[in-house]
């Protein structure tokens, strides 16, 4: 119960976060360039690889912080943090082509999902 109930409220702060950092990013933004997104998820990548090393490596407290942390607020934060970990542990491990494999089909099948969901929506509606 503990841990859902910290993953539940870290996500609630990840969510709100990500709103009021997107709407200071886009004050500042003069392009068509998505400031706001852009920021969360560098800021997100960011601070998913330095809680893994933190919470994993030097303190040892992946069971006690990370539902809080890293899956709910970061995941609320920007799953692309998540997918930004995954790709670099695939590299350092060693595994390359599927870190390749992962990054390149992550990007263009999330677009085409994206696409085929506006279409879908687009049909239905």
């Amino acid at each position: 119960m503990y841990t859902t109930l910290a993953i539940a409220c870290g996500g609630a702060l990840g969510a709100v976060s990500r709103y009021y950092l997107s709407v200071v990013a886009e004050r500042w933004n003069t392009s068509a360039f998505p400031l706001g997104t852009f920021t969360v998820n560098v800021l997100g990548s960011l601070l998913i690889g330095l809680c893994f090393v933190v919470f994993l490596e030097k303190l040892q407290l992946v069971d006690t912080w990370r539902p809080l942390i890293v899956i709910g607020y970061l995941g609320a934060f920007t799953t692309f943090s998540t997918y930004s970990l995954d790709a670099l542990l695939l590299i350092q491990q060693g595994n390359y082509n599927t870190a390749v494999l992962y990054i390149i089909s992550s990007v263009l099948i999330c677009l085409l999902a994206a696409f085929a969901g506006m279409q879908l929506a687009r049909l239905i509606l």
